[in-house]
Formats: C-alpha cells, structure tokens, sequence
C-alpha cells in the first residue's frame, strides 16, 4: 500500500492535534486547591491594604483551610503611578499553573487557558472551603469578583482609575470587577467574562454591595 505524504494544512492539523494530545495527557484532572474566591474580604470594600494586603489575606484564608504551605497571591492588577512606580498585571502575580479548586477540580492548567477557555463556572469557582460562592440569582448577589484587570490579565491605564487607587481606597472610586458565576443582565462576552465584566459603583463596602459585590478577590497559588 502506498502512503501518501501529508499536505501541508494536513500536517498543520497533525501537529495541533499531537499538542493539544500531550497537553492533556500531562495535566492531571484532579490536584491540590490551587485557585479559590475568598469567602470574605478584608472587611473595607476594596481598599485591601495594596497587593500585600491581598496576598496577606489569601496566606489567611488559604492557611485556615490547611493549604497555607504554599505561596498565595491575589488575582488583581495595579496601575502605573507617575513614573517611577510601573504597573503589576495580574496574570503575572500566579505562577504558570496548573490550578485547581478546593475540591481539586482543574480550573486551568496554564496562564494561556486560564485567560481563554478556562474552566470557572459557579460550580467550579469555589471558596477556600470548598463552598459556593453565591451568584446572580441567589440572595444577595456577591458573583462582582475585584480584578481591576482587563480581559486579558493585564492592567488598565492609570488615568481611568479603576482599582480604587491601587486596592487602598474605601470611599470614591471604582474598580473594575469579574463574574465568578459567568452570568450577567445580558449574554455579551462583557457580562459573562470571569475577570472584566463591569466597573464597581464606588470602592466602600456598601458601594460594592449595590453592584452585587461583597469585596471578594481570587487567590492563586502561585509555586
């Protein structure tokens, strides 16, 4: 039997399919909670004492459920200020992955999925507890995650001010927030995105309730 050789789009294929093939046979589908939404914030709407702050209260949270040996980070970009303080995008603060969630379901394997076809839904995108975290539809409504991120993970320009002066702020201001629950008023790629759906109405706790928000954050570990 003669073998044909392959065209060039066939081997294009071959070679997506072999990749996508290894890709999945070196992932595991379950692991240890590697991405969870905080069952709580800090407790002063966005202002989370910076990045520090954040990452504190991750180690907090994560520590509290028996996963404080790793090393946690918050899901959340600062934007530049003036010229010597650049800016800190989020999907560079977590690691490269693989992540899953407190009941060791696979989130994303890398920043790549994470930032694509992720596997967050409100099934998934669980507390450090292994709980739900209630979405649209529920009483209140908390699915308004901070990220002050743009779609892709990085940080927005500093003129638009949309991470409550760099997660410090508790009165005015806004900050740019995900849906956990991936369900928003509408079915545009805006409402159901997990880390750029929508501005906040101001940066205060009952500010961020109003937009169904609680000043809840995700946290990655980032080893």
């Amino acid at each position: 039997m003669t073998v044909l050789p392959l065209s060039l789009p066939q081997r294009v294929l071959a070679t997506l399919a072999c990749s996508l093939m290894a890709a999945c046979a070196t992932t595991p589908t379950t692991g240890p909670m590697g991405f969870f939404v905080t069952s709580a914030g800090p407790g002063k709407g966005a202002d989370l004492g910076g990045l520090s702050g954040a990452d504190a209260h991750c180690q907090k949270l994560a520590s509290a459920a028996g996963a404080g040996q790793r090393q946690w980070r918050a899901y959340l970009s600062t934007s530049a200020v003036g010229q010597d303080v650049p800016a800190v995008h989020a999907r560079d603060r977590i690691g490269k992955g693989p992540w899953f969630n407190a009941q060791g379901a696979l989130i994303a394997r890398d920043v790549e999925q994470l930032h694509g076809a992720n596997l967050i839904t409100k099934a998934t995108a669980l507390d450090e507890r292994g709980q739900a975290v209630k979405g649209r539809g529920d009483t209140p409504n908390q699915h308004d995650i901070l990220t002050g991120s743009r779609i892709d993970g990085t940080a927005f320009s500093p003129i638009y001010n949309l991470t409550c002066n760099n997660w410090t702020a508790s009165g005015d201001g806004q900050a740019m927030t995900g849906h956990h629950d991936r369900l928003g008023l509408v079915s545009d790629a805006w409402a159901l995105s997990w880390n750029s759906s929508h501005q906040s109405r101001g940066c205060g706790q009952e500010a961020l309730k109003s937009t169904g928000g609680a000043g809840l954050f995700y946290c990655f570990a980032a080893d």
